[in-house]
């Protein structure tokens, strides 16, 4: 898997030999193509940029149970489908990371942005921005399976 770094020029936190934090991400997607996007919470590291909503894996939780809970408690949905897709490993000055990418094709309930985030549905190529670093992987792997059909 490759090392993808953000903002390369800052100091990292915990020195190289900081623990690695599993994070599951959803890439909810409908049946147009159109992919969910949303900005970062206030408060949060990168607030305001734009990515895939997720959260960190808890203790004994598998990434589909992690995505699951994370998009319930972001977006007030109910995940019905899901599927493991891809993994990128990103290090953040503040941490380092593994996104656990999956594909998300059905839920129930309406998108609630219970963090006071902003959200989009996008096409490529993406208008909003700024766009946080590990979200670029999603949109090359993206722009790549379209060019396939």
């Amino acid at each position: 898997m490759s090392l993808l770094v953000a903002d390369a020029e800052r100091v990292r936190q915990g020195g190289p030999e900081r623990p690695c934090v599993d994070v599951a991400v959803g890439v909810l997607l409908q049946a147009d193509g159109h992919f969910l996007l949303t900005t970062r919470p206030a408060g949060k590291v990168y607030a305001g940029h734009w990515e895939f909503p997720g959260g960190k894996l808890e203790a004994a939780e598998t990434v589909l149970q992690a995505l699951t809970r994370e998009l319930h408690e972001e977006l007030g949905i109910t995940v019905t489908h899901a599927q493991l897709w891809r993994e990128q490993l990103v290090d953040y000055p503040h941490a380092l990371v593994k996104l656990h990418f999956c594909k998300v094709t059905q839920w129930d309930g309406e998108l609630t942005m219970r963090e006071g985030q902003q959200f989009a549905w996008c096409t490529l190529p993406v208008t909003v921005a700024p766009v946080l670093v590990g979200t670029y992987p999603v949109l090359r792997w993206l722009e790549e399976e379209q060019s396939q059909k």
